[in-house]
């Protein structure tokens, strides 16, 4: 199951020119995609055939767009509403350069938390994913109460100033580079870099660190080895959703009994089928024609 605290609708806008300032333009194509970490991860999961489930705080009427949308995917839902409306999220791709605009969303309370817990709680599920931004309102300690509300693993995936803060245990967790920079006060300019931090998150309390780093690959600290993969030499046409694509196959991956080693080339190359389309949703994924393209070093430990 997925908790998205953020959820988002993503318009995605492409230009066959660059941006002009006083200037009325017009795209050559445009699309709206529900959104957000959590939201992903479970189009992503079910586009791999896990069974999956999605809450999280929505308001307005691009909330129920969320709901509709999610239902287009075969996603079951059961959001919480909140007074306010879901934000809306703007990527603009020009033949140069990609233009990214957030929304931050509405304020809530606290007891929005209690809701939510309850929800979770009633699906059991074995593994609950928590990621994306946090609504204004909203603080660490509220990722932790939902991930120490019932006896599942936790995936967190929240920014790195959030993810800072967390003071509870968690079975994964997935930051980029800008992500575990900001949560570990390092810069992050090399693998070794990226895995020095990713111990330092391991050693937080993070048990299994899946660190992606755009073009230059992906890192896995686990208790027992440290692995690196190169992403795949791929066209790219859009990065929204790669990570969390990478975070879905490699939950996946291990919910299928998968070694660390396999399932962090199920994410390096569900990543690379995210960034060949535009947007942040597909409908189909399958790793694993493509395994054996992705290259692993272990890394010492």
């Amino acid at each position: 199951m997925t908790v998205t605290l953020n959820p988002a609708v993503d318009q995605t806008i492409k230009m066959n020119t660059g941006l002009e300032s006083e200037s009325v333009q017009r795209s050559v194509e445009a699309q709206f995609t529900s959104g957000g970490n959590g939201v992903n991860v479970s189009q992503f999961l079910q586009a791999l055939g896990s069974e999956t489930a999605a809450t999280g705080l929505i308001g307005g009427f691009t909330g129920y767009f969320i709901e509709e949308d999610l239902d287009t995917y075969d996603v079951p839902t059961d959001f919480v509403w909140v007074a306010g409306v879901t934000r809306i999220n703007t990527t603009i791709l020009t033949p140069r350069k990609k233009y990214q605009l957030n929304q931050t969303g509405p304020t809530v309370d606290s007891d929005v938390i209690d809701e939510l817990i309850e929800i979770v709680s009633q699906y059991e599920p074995d593994t609950l994913n928590i990621g994306g931004s946090l609504l204004p309102g909203m603080d660490a300690a509220d990722v932790d109460r939902i991930a120490t509300a019932g006896d599942w693993d936790t995936a967190v995936e929240v920014p790195g100033e959030v993810l800072a803060e967390l003071d509870a245990e968690y079975e994964y967790c997935k930051p980029n580079r800008k992500e575990l920079a900001a949560a570990t006060g390092r810069e992050i300019e090399s693998v070794t870099e990226c895995v020095d931090a990713a111990k330092t998150l391991q050693e937080r309390g993070f048990e299994c660190v899946i660190a992606s780093m755009g073009s230059d690959g992906a890192v896995m600290v686990t208790p027992e080895e440290t692995l690196y993969a190169p992403a795949l030499d791929v066209e790219v046409v859009d990065t929204l959703g790669a990570g969390d694509s990478m975070l879905a196959a490699v939950l996946w991956a291990f919910e299928q009994g998968w070694d660390a080693e396999r399932a962090l080339r199920a994410g390096v190359v569900a990543s690379a089928q995210l960034v060949g389309v535009m947007g942040s949703s597909v409908r189909e994924l399958d790793p694993e024609p493509r395994l054996d393209e992705v290259r692993i070093w272990a890394m010492d430990s």
